[in-house]
């Protein structure tokens, strides 16, 4: 595919303001670690929440609800839409908590709600686990994507996509630190928005697909409409709809969706003004991630099921594509091959910007663990400002480097998507959990992390997984997989909780006076301090859980009958759309009211 001087110009003018922008926050990013991770804690609520925004619409992104479109119709994207649930009560309940900590990195949390050798192994341990690993397998997916939309779209070779597009990205990364990542994500946002409106208006409007109407009628579609997933499939009904909304969004450690908040989310309210500005930014994050951003893609993909109804048809079209590397995923970038000069640049540029949200946050985020909750903590607890922030640089690079060497190696985004959600399935409850009950203690954690990981290695590499949960064969049906890691790692870490000690009564105290936590869960000691005659309760300060469970349901109404009211609205389903819209306005003026009330709770 050709590109022309409109094209390139395009992307040429959008490099350039985006290393402009790393090159002008150097100086001042460099200055000491809290500016080169979190900015001086100083950023404003719509700022942090259009970054968390373009954080998370990354290469992998579209393509990954394209291969489950395509692959499990519209319903099938309930297997992140439940995550919704998660990212409110993160909103309601735990955005002022984290912010109250004032630690660096959630990582801190550990040395702050436990005591010892264990919380101390725990934090150094995840900031290699999560910093390092995790992060790892995360770029590698997203720049997965990037190899795939630069072999389609532009011809390339796997590793020019990667160092064409990793130099510039970890550059700028490195340079600008956490400031520089926010300040062009907040470009990238508006690029990225505005390339996917356009492809998929321009996309649905070509001859082949014949606009709207046609596409809501052609045979390859109407059978993947359907927003809820059929109930008389019990399959269906269980894997895509079931699961999600009563087990995964409580239950499985995601990046970007981790229950009670953490990783970059947690990074950027830690960098918030103040809690108010924490809540703000996470909240405004949920409505533009859930409620704005999906039908661009699921119509692209809806289309693609019309110009490349299989694999085969991709492959015919795109024969130079490696056997690796086919997969459902790269009708997206098969689409946008048929975008007009102008928009073909503009599209580019989206990716690109996508692409360079992700990244460049993963590195930042992922550095901040090396070197605060590893360098700092285990090789050199004396560094200076100036050296934290040279192993911080150093470590951008090196993450930069291993995550697109693995991207080589990969074939598709659902296979990842599917491999984390399995990987961290059964800890999420401790997240949750740990704030407001006492008697979770390092242990719980450490014995989850590890169970959970071991149990899901077992099962996707050896012949364990094929005899319990072969389709046909299997001792359960195969669907059971996923509850069943959590149901065996949740009797794991409560099982070791109870076996082991509670944290020291100086430890539990300490965090109480910190955070406040309040509820049922930290009677016993509130009661006790009381009884020694410490007090750690603000009286002044009540328990606003309740409050925030509410508005968190409030919340979910009000954003899913957002998103679903647009659906119905371009499928021509009136009816059902102004049904939606009007509970859309009856809830968000309920939310409203629910966060004035809790506004008074925050001190």
């Amino acid at each position: 595919m050709e590109l022309s001087t409109l094209d390139y110009s395009f992307i040429i003018v959008f490099f350039s303001i985006v290393l402009g922008i790393g090159f002008y926050v150097s100086k001042k990013s460099g200055k000491n670690s809290s500016e080169f991770f979190l900015s001086g804690r100083t950023m404003p609520w719509w700022l942090l929440g259009l970054s968390m925004v373009a954080t998370t619409f990354s290469t992998d992104t579209p393509n990954l609800v394209t291969d489950i479109v395509r692959t499990n119709g519209v319903s099938g994207n309930w297997v992140w839409w439940a995550f919704l649930i998660t990212g409110l009560l993160t909103v309601f309940v735990y955005a002022k908590l984290w912010r109250k900590s004032n630690v660096n990195t959630d990582l801190e949390f550990y040395e702050m709600r436990y005591g010892g050798a264990p919380a101390s192994f725990l934090r150094k341990f995840r900031a290699i686990y999560l910093g390092a690993l995790f992060n790892i397998i995360t770029m590698a997916s997203v720049t997965l994507a990037a190899i795939k939309i630069g072999g389609i779209m532009l011809g390339l070779e796997p590793w020019e996509t990667v160092v064409g597009a990793g130099l510039i990205t970890v550059t700028f990364s490195a340079l600008g630190g956490f400031k520089g990542v926010v300040y062009t994500d907040f470009l990238l946002f508006f690029v990225a928005m505005a390339g996917a409106i356009g492809a998929a208006y321009y996309l649905v409007n070509i001859p082949e697909v014949g606009g709207i109407e046609a596409l809501m009628a052609n045979e390859n579609v109407t059978s993947k409409l359907d927003i809820l997933p059929d109930f008389s499939n019990k399959k269906a009904l269980i894997t895509l709809f079931i699961i999600p909304l009563a087990v995964q969004w409580w239950s499985s450690w995601y990046p970007g969706a981790e229950p009670g908040g953490g990783g970059y989310i947690a990074q950027r309210m830690l960098a918030a003004k103040d809690e108010n500005h924490a809540i703000g930014a996470t909240f405004f994050f949920n409505i533009m991630h859930y409620a704005l951003r999906p039908w661009p893609w699921i119509l692209v993909a809806l289309a693609s099921l019309v110009v490349y109804p299989d694999i085969a048809s991709i492959h015919e079209a795109f024969p130079n594509i490696a056997e690796d590397k086919l997969g459902q995923d790269l009708a997206y970038s098969a689409m946008l091959t048929k975008l007009p000069s102008g928009l073909l640049g503009v599209v580019l540029a989206s990716l690109i910007a996508a692409y360079m949200s992700t990244i460049s946050t993963q590195l930042n985020w992922g550095s901040s663990y090396i070197v605060f909750d590893f360098y700092k903590q285990q090789v050199n607890p004396n560094a200076t400002e100036k050296q934290m922030v040279s192993v911080g640089r150093i470590s951008t690079v090196v993450l930069m480097i291993l995550s697109a060497g693995l991207a080589l190696a990969l074939e598709n985004a659902l296979q990842i998507f599917e491999i984390l959600l399995t990987f961290g399935a059964g800890t999420g409850l401790i997240f949750i959990l740990r704030w407001f009950w006492w008697r979770i203690n390092a242990w719980s954690e450490i014995t989850a992390m590890f169970a959970s990981g071991i149990i899901s290695i077992l099962l996707k590499t050896t012949s364990l997984g094929a005899f319990l949960f072969a389709e046909t064969t299997g001792v359960f049906p195969d669907w059971s997989e996923y509850p069943f890691v959590v149901v065996v790692t949740s009797a794991i870490w409560l099982t070791a909780t109870f076996m082991t000690q509670p944290e020291s009564k100086e430890t539990l105290r300490s965090f109480y006076k910190r955070i406040q936590p309040g509820g049922p869960g930290w009677s016993k000691v509130v009661d006790d301090a009381k009884a020694d005659g410490e007090k750690i309760k603000n009286e002044n300060e009540k328990w606003s859980v309740p409050q925030g469970i509410t508005a968190m349901l409030l919340g979910c109404v009000l954003i899913y009958t957002i998103m679903f009211a647009t659906g119905y609205w371009i499928y021509g389903r009136t009816e059902a759309a102004l049904l939606l819209t009007g509970i859309a306005v009856v809830s968000g003026f309920l939310l409203i009211r629910a966060w004035n009330k809790m506004k008074e709770n925050i001190l």
